[in-house]
């Protein structure tokens, strides 16, 4: 057995609803579709030269250079869900970790031949377990390690944001969070859970002009059309509205209130001249 200190990003994706998918189809035909995940994951894991450590209901990973971790799981969560129809979550953490290399003889009754110890994991497991489905989670270390550095690998339009200070269960200091992604949708911040509980953070993420898609332009537009829209008509229609008789010759009665809010604004406007 070996021991070395390594500094490595590690990235864990987790399969939502994995086990409830293997009960609704069964084990034979779970075990294929999922077998069917795991080498269009593995193909990508070798695109950005990445390291597969363990599988169970997803992955644990390392990659030598953040950015390959990064460009990773941007590419996974753009990929890969919408073929196998099951929705993923992804923690990136860049961190410390001592590598484990297993003897051979125990490698050849069914150990791992290399294994990671140390908290970067744990970190990195608790960024993925805040994360919704679909998002992409990175701790403020990784975001250190990426940020500026990305390259023609990383999907155009890839936005970051932070999205809170987040105390995870044995981990002494809180730790900041990022979420990244091409879309407002994936850059909002999760609740968080028992094990890594929200501190503080930014309630909504807001999209920046420079930031928006067609999308988002046209339902910013559309949003306003219509406020200026519904304003135009009501100063349009004042008039009728504040006319009982006028109101009561079409038969819409149902509007007799809205005289009170007439002479109360009168009042107001009365107090304020005087």
């Amino acid at each position: 057995m070996e021991l070395k200190n390594r500094r490595l990003a590690i990235v864990l994706l987790d399969l939502i609803g994995s086990t409830a998918f293997v009960q609704r189809v069964g084990a034979m035909r779970a075990a294929t579709w999922l077998q069917y995940h795991d080498r269009l994951a593995r193909s990508l894991l070798y695109r950005f030269n990445g390291r597969e450590i363990d599988r169970s209901d997803g992955f644990l990973l390392s990659f030598e250079r953040p950015i390959d971790a990064l460009n990773f799981a941007l590419h996974y969560q753009a990929q890969i869900p919408r073929r196998v129809k099951i929705d993923a979550r992804i923690g990136v953490h860049y961190g410390d970790v001592v590598e484990v290399t297993q003897d051979e003889l125990y490698s050849a009754i069914g150990a791992k031949s290399v294994e990671l110890e140390g908290i970067a994991k744990n970190i990195a497991a608790r960024a993925m377990s805040v994360c919704e489905a679909g998002q992409v989670i990175l701790t403020r270390d990784a975001m250190r390690a990426v940020r500026n550095r990305t390259n023609p690998s990383t999907p155009k339009g890839t936005r970051f944001a932070c999205v809170g200070l987040y105390r995870f269960k044995g981990v002494r200091a809180p730790v900041t969070l990022y979420a990244v992604g091409d879309t407002i949708e994936s850059l909002q911040p999760p609740r968080g859970n028992d094990k890594a509980q929200r501190v503080g953070g930014a309630r909504v993420i807001k999209s920046r002009a420079r930031h928006r898609r067609w999308r988002e332009w046209a339902l910013w537009i559309t949003y306003r059309l219509a406020l200026i829209s519904a304003v135009y008509i009501l100063a349009r229609m004042y008039p009728w509205l504040t006319n009982r008789e006028g109101r009561h010759l079409w038969g819409v009665t149902w509007l007799d209130g809205i005289d009170y809010i007439v002479i109360v604004i009168e009042l107001i406007q009365g107090a304020l001249y005087e």
